[in-house]
C-alpha cells in the first residue's frame, strides 16, 4: 500500500470517528429545549457541511494523480484542522 492510500485510509477512518461524535450531538440537540435548539442545529449544521468539505477533498485525493496528492494532502489537513476547531467550539457550546 502507497504512502497516499495509507494516508487516505486513515482519513477516511478519522471521517467515521466524526460521524459517531455528530451522531452524539445529534441526539444532544434532539434532547434540548427550544430555547437553545436554534443555536445548537447551527452549529451542529456547520460542522456537517466542514465535514462534508473534508469528505470530498478526500475523494478528489483518491482520484487524484501520485504527482499532486501531496499539494491536495496539505488542502485536508487545513480543512481538517478547520473541522476540529468547529467541533470544539461546538462541545463548548454544547457544553460537552
Amino acid at each position: 500500500m502507497s504512502e497516499r492510500e495509507v494516508y487516505i485510509e486513515k482519513m477516511a477512518a478519522k471521517l467515521k470517528a466524526w460521524d459517531a461524535k455528530i451522531e452524539k450531538l445529534e441526539i444532544k440537540v434532539k434532547n434540548t429545549t427550544s430555547d437553545i435548539r436554534k443555536d445548537y442545529e447551527k452549529q451542529l449544521e456547520e460542522l456537517k457541511k466542514q465535514r462534508e468539505m473534508v469528505q470530498k477533498k478526500i475523494h478528489t485525493l483518491r482520484e487524484a494523480g501520485d504527482d499532486v496528492w501531496e499539494e491536495l494532502k496539505d488542502g485536508i489537513e487545513k480543512s481538517w484542522e478547520t473541522l476540529t476547531e468547529s467541533f470544539d467550539k461546538a462541545l463548548k457550546l454544547f457544553k460537552l
